[in-house]
């Protein structure tokens, strides 16, 4: 694929100059890129093999703050090290940095085993599980956000209020507006191209100023690892162009959120196992999806502001339910034969794909596993079905979790904690804070 690059041709490139600098990655629990810019000489003689990071690095909330009471690393062990590891298949040129190429890796504890709760690892533990039913899984997932005049520097000074979108009004597949933004989307699109990250298109979405570009489908863990280089590029390509963009799912109450749809399908060698629609696997991986869409519902949506995004009207879904082509529904089949899948319409952009691929994955082989039943597609408008509500607040989510005796058997107890503990930290931080939307209401008339 063009941008790949081997360690054969990594050397030619350092040797001449062209490559200085190797960015050394890995996805932390918000699936951000964290790692080392390492010197193209210091990679091959060194880093190749592994490079040394703070544990605390899986422990950290989004403000980088240590948070306490995690087991696995904490004030009381030190917070040592941990090794991260190059995926070396992951190795790429990064166009849209000067003469710098990218790898990923994995976290490895002093055991020389992969650091359990790390994002990359329980994915590939998932995908293993499939692998062992005869299964590969492949993913597409779609990511929207919004383009501001902003920069981000501006945005930041300004509070984040009164930020200038792109667009005036609604621009869901206008060209004339997103001609006024295609010098960004376009460098975005080409840069991606250029990354080994390949794009199918882009378009307006529902919003003013919002954006979606189509990554191609791929593998589980090659979508994945497409998706945080795509996110995180994509906001240095804006910050390089001084422009601001957002993947929160909700950033105004008032506008469309941010979606990342997700379309998955299983696939035996060469053959889409759901283009036969007499095998049973297609509604068992749905069965299990709706079945346990409670339980994973944290791992498609982390934080507080990830459940204003669920809204009647919004077309984001509210209920969970599986209908054919349709928009208002949690779990929508999509595409006949070799392209038939299901999308998964719960996450939003702000989601670990790491995790939420892997959510999707676990729940849909304990659908086939157990043979469920997904009953009737609805049709209609789902948002006034009789069907079982998403969970409503991140504490809603956190509870199901934490009963999920799927999930912890799929992920490990220990994994499971760990998570849980994140997200009740972040229900925390949120709770002891004061809100603009609480001295507007109360400060004088309260």
């Amino acid at each position: 694929m063009a941008g790949n690059l081997d360690i054969e041709e990594l050397t030619t490139l350092v040797k001449s100059g062209a490559i200085d600098t190797v960015l050394v990655c890995f996805p932390d629990m918000q699936g951000r890129l964290v790692g080392k810019r390492v010197t193209g000489a210091f990679f091959l003689d060194h880093g190749v093999h592994e490079l040394h990071v703070c544990d605390y690095l899986l422990t950290v909330d989004m403000d980088m703050e240590p948070v306490p009471g995690y087991v696995a690393a904490n004030w009381d062990t030190g917070y040592g090290d941990f090794a991260v590891r190059p995926d070396l298949s992951t190795l790429r040129r990064i166009p849209w940095l000067e003469a710098t190429a990218l790898v990923l890796g994995d976290c490895v504890g002093g055991d020389g085993l992969e650091v359990p709760h790390s994002p990359r690892t329980i994915l590939k533990r998932q995908i293993k599980r499939a692998a062992a039913l005869g299964y590969t899984v492949k993913i597409g997932s779609e990511l929207e956000f919004y383009i501001f005049d902003d920069s981000f520097e501006d945005a930041a000074e300004k509070r984040y209020a009164d930020l200038k979108t792109t667009g005036r009004y609604i621009e869901d597949y206008h060209i004339f507006q997103t001609t006024k933004e295609e010098g960004m989307i376009r460098a975005i699109r080409n840069g991606m191209e250029g990354a080994a990250v390949p794009v199918e298109f882009s378009k307006g979405e529902w919003g003013p100023g919002q954006a979606e570009i189509n990554l191609r489908y791929a593998d589980a863990l090659e979508m994945a690892d497409r998706h945080v280089i795509y996110k995180n590029g994509a906001k240095e390509i804006a910050w390089a162009a001084g422009k601001a963009i957002t993947f929160m799912a909700k950033w105004r109450e008032d506008l469309a959120g941010n979606s990342c749809h997700i379309h998955s399908s299983l696939w035996k060698g060469d053959a889409p196992v759901f283009a036969n629609e007499d095998a049973p696997e297609f509604d068992q991986w749905a069965a299990g999806q709706m079945a346990l869409a409670d339980d994973m519902t944290y791992f498609l949506a982390p934080y507080i502001n990830s459940y204003k995004r669920f809204q009647a009207g919004s077309f984001a879904p509210t209920r969970i339910a599986w209908s054919r082509d349709n928009r208002t529904a949690g779990f929508r089949v999509v595409g006949d034969g070799a392209a038939r899948r299901l999308e998964c319409r719960v996450p939003g952009g702000d989601c670990n794909p790491y995790l939420a691929f892997s959510a999707v994955i676990a729940t849909g082989l304990h659908g086939i596993e157990h043979q469920l039943d997904p009953g009737p597609m609805l049709q209609g408008n789902l948002y006034d079905a009789d069907a079982p509500e998403i969970p409503k607040t991140l504490r809603a989510a956190l509870t199901a979790l934490d009963a999920s005796v799927p999930l912890r058997a799929a992920f490990g107890d220990a994994v499971v904690e760990h998570y849980l503990h994140t997200g009740r930290w972040e229900q925390a931080e949120y709770d002891r804070r004061v809100t603009d939307w609480e001295l507007q209401r109360l400060f004088e008339r309260g």
